[in-house]
């Protein structure tokens, strides 16, 4: 029997020194090295929930950063877009806009364009002001655009950068012979064709020989340029 509990005493020592060194191992390994975690040992719950939450606002992040951004941008790109319009319909001119006259032979068919520095009077004016404009030069053209035959205008096109005016002429061409007719009781001039007035005299028909009036009537026929002067010349006043 003291054999036995000399032999027990022998490994009971030895393993009771290797437990304390153990525990005192693991009780240091948590001193210094606190965060670490023990093989096998599992992860709380509440850390694997906070993970899974934290990985729902991870994926929603997006969205609503994108919300955000649309509510943010969205209204500023249609204010954008509507300035532009405003800035379209209230376009004026300039000192540097084209201004590109198409003048139109009515009668021929025959069209010459031209570009000129726009005139001071019309800088500044937007389309509706430059409407307007031509439509007082229609109604009332100088002198000397009636002498060339001026019959009216259009305004074909309209920006900052160019202004396209089609001007309407019935040039008077040359002619070898002549009508004389008669209208409001007065002697007209035609020319060759029977059609484009040549020159609006004074000479009243009902002051004119019988004879001379009914031909003037039925369109008297004139042979050349100077046998119209000698009846411009005779009857005048």
């Amino acid at each position: 029997m003291k054999f036995l509990k000399g032999i027990s005493l022998f490994f009971f020592y030895p393993l009771l020194f290797l437990g304390i060194g153990f525990y005192a191992g693991i009780e240091m390994s948590q001193y210094f090295y606190p965060g670490e975690q023990e093989p096998g040992e599992e992860q709380p719950a509440e850390i694997s929930l906070a993970s899974e939450e934290g990985e729902e606002d991870l994926s929603e992040a997006p969205e609503q950063e994108w919300e955000a951004y649309t509510e943010e941008t969205l209204p500023e790109e249609d204010s954008a877009q509507e300035s532009e319009e405003v800035m379209n319909s209230s376009e004026t001119l300039c000192v540097d806009t084209d201004y590109v006259l198409q003048e139109t032979d009515v009668l021929n068919h025959m069209v010459v364009e031209t570009v000129w520095r726009l005139p001071e009077k019309y800088v500044g004016m937007d389309r509706e002001q430059f409407l307007q404009a031509m439509e007082v030069y229609e109604a009332f053209p100088p002198l000397s655009e009636m002498e060339r035959g001026f019959v009216g205008l259009d305004v074909l096109s309209f920006s900052r950068e160019r202004v396209v005016v089609q001007m309407n002429y019935k040039f008077v061409q040359p002619s070898s012979s002549f009508y004389l007719a008669v209208y409001d009781n007065r002697v007209v001039v035609y020319l060759e064709d029977m059609e484009t007035v040549y020159i609006e005299t004074d000479i009243r028909l009902d002051s004119l020989p019988e004879q001379l009036q009914r031909n003037i009537i039925e369109m008297m026929w004139i042979e050349n340029e100077e046998k119209l002067y000698d009846f411009l010349e005779n009857y005048s006043s």
